[in-house]
């Protein structure tokens, strides 16, 4: 059920508008506002405040006899603060985003917490200070000294449609620019279109398995919206004229006497941006046409194929090193694999799941280490929360909860320990475990893949069409939410 939170600021009220039942809103807001509002007076009026001055604040005001300043004073939370000087830490040339979407039970998985409910086949281990599911997640526990598991994190969101797009936005969906935000990777995207060289053929952005959770490219260009491939051994689709229809020289005269025909129209269009657009995804996937090395990067054989499970995810991981080792422009991957709702009978839906999971995912980190990328590419692991804790519903399963944990590896990530801690059962934050000593928030991830592709995660654009400025992460310019450093620590 949710709640609306009164009398909160205008702040409060948006972002925690969608805090579940049984989330304890009071102190976790007053707390995690408190001290930046002390430090820094907050640019936006107080939610009960009147838009205009009443009688008795304007009296009170010309009383002073300094009305001219008073005035100044009265309209300084309107101001806008200066952005605060930001150092991304600028490790990663890539990134992998690896969506587990449907959410994943963080006690059986990534934070186990033991009971008489935890199976004893999934062999509890501890590595250090780790405790891990071995058996059930092997290849993981094999690489969890390249792994720093985030355990103090927390979603806002308990509807699987607003988490799996907030985690990819990094905001609230159901905010004023929720709607038209684009995707992390879009903004990536767009961010280093200037480094792009000629042979940079393939998007910015390229998308593996995406279903209906994908989120697009927002407001942006379409030009930085995500490429969606299906896995195939064949490789792309259609990028090759069948013969009995001429070959590659019928499609080469095709596309000679295409541009005859439209280019007055498409470039430099009367009929505006969307021709232009047209014409650009034209010129883009003539490129990919024939092309021995875009082959290459999207197809597999059998062989490559059995390391990483047999599975469609498991093509997605090795597609996604395959496409960065082919230096083709793509920066940013996301990969999707569903399937993690357990409400009913986790412990025989989990282990099949799982093992999909671990034979991609363990091969993945593999492949980027035997193809020297691993030093550059940031790989980021999380659902869109987590599930409830302790003893098993009465259907077997688990339900939707705030707590959850998500991976990071690579790109210079300090890996085999934990960030932050959980109580006794997974249900809360003990010790946040970084700096700004609360729980990671989905704007602190995405705050996170901004500075570690060196990307100024308090970029404020003015470009979008509802005139608001858009903010890459919302309020990161007023320091309420930023990179996780001690990943890199």
């Amino acid at each position: 059920m949710r709640r609306t939170c009164f009398g909160l600021s205008t702040t409060k009220l948006i972002l925690f508008s969608t805090i579940e039942a049984g989330e304890q809103e009071g102190g976790i807001v007053n707390s995690y506002f408190d001290q930046f509002i002390k430090k820094n007076p907050h640019p936006h009026r107080p939610f009960w405040e009147r838009p205009a001055l009443s009688r008795r604040q304007f009296f009170r005001i010309v009383g002073t006899g300094v009305t001219g300043y008073a005035l100044l004073e009265a309209a300084r939370p309107l101001r806008l603060m200066a952005s605060l000087p930001v150092t991304p830490v600028n490790t990663a040339r890539n990134c992998i985003y690896i969506l587990l979407a449907g959410a994943p039970s963080h006690v059986d998985s990534f934070d186990l917490k033991e009971g008489p409910w935890t199976p004893a086949s999934f062999n509890p281990t501890s590595y250090g200070d780790l405790r891990f599911p071995q058996a059930l997640l092997p290849n993981v526990a094999n690489h969890i000294n390249d792994i720093a598991i985030v355990r103090s994190a927390r979603s806002w969101a308990l509807v699987h449609s607003l988490g799996q797009t907030w985690v990819q936005i990094g905001r609230n969906p159901a905010s004023a620019l929720g709607p038209i935000s684009p995707n992390i990777g879009s903004v990536v995207a767009i961010e280093k279109a200037s480094e792009r060289t000629p042979s940079d053929i393939l998007p910015g952005f390229v998308s593996f398995n995406a279903g209906g959770s994908q989120v697009g490219a927002g407001y942006f260009p379409v030009t930085y919206a995500p490429f969606r491939v299906q896995p195939l051994a064949a490789g792309l689709a259609n990028t090759v004229h069948p013969a009995a229809a001429g070959g590659q020289a019928r499609w080469n005269t095709r596309m000679q006497l295409l541009h005859l025909l439209d280019d007055p129209l498409r470039q430099n269009s009367p009929l505006g941006q969307p021709a232009q657009d047209l014409d650009g995804f034209y010129t883009s996937a003539s490129q990919l046409m024939y092309n021995e090395a875009v082959q290459s990067a999207f197809s597999f054989a059998a062989t490559e194929r059995a390391p990483f499970g047999n599975t469609t995810f498991g093509d997605a991981c090795l597609l996604a090193t395959k496409v960065l080792r082919a230096n083709l422009g793509t920066r940013f991957i996301q990969i999707t694999l569903g399937g993690w709702d357990h409400h009913s009978n986790i412990y025989t839906a989990l282990p099949p799941l799982a093992t999909t999971f671990d034979r991609g995912y363990g091969a993945l980190l593999d492949g980027l280490n035997e193809a020297g990328l691993f030093g550059e590419t940031l790989v980021v692991v999380a659902g869109e929360f987590g599930r409830t804790v302790g003893a098993l519903n009465n259907q077997a399963g688990r339900d939707h909860f705030m707590q959850q944990s998500i991976l990071f590896a690579g790109a210079g990530v300090r890996g085999g320990r934990a960030i932050g801690s959980t109580d006794g059962t997974g249900a809360n934050t003990a010790d946040p475990g970084w700096s700004r000593n609360r729980d990671v928030r989905p704007e602190d991830v995405e705050a996170s893949i901004y500075s570690a592709l060196g990307i100024n995660w308090t970029t404020i654009r003015n470009d979008d069409p509802l005139g608001r400025g858009f903010e890459y992460v919302p309020f990161a310019n007023y320091d309420i939410y930023g990179p996780i450093n001690e990943l890199w620590a």
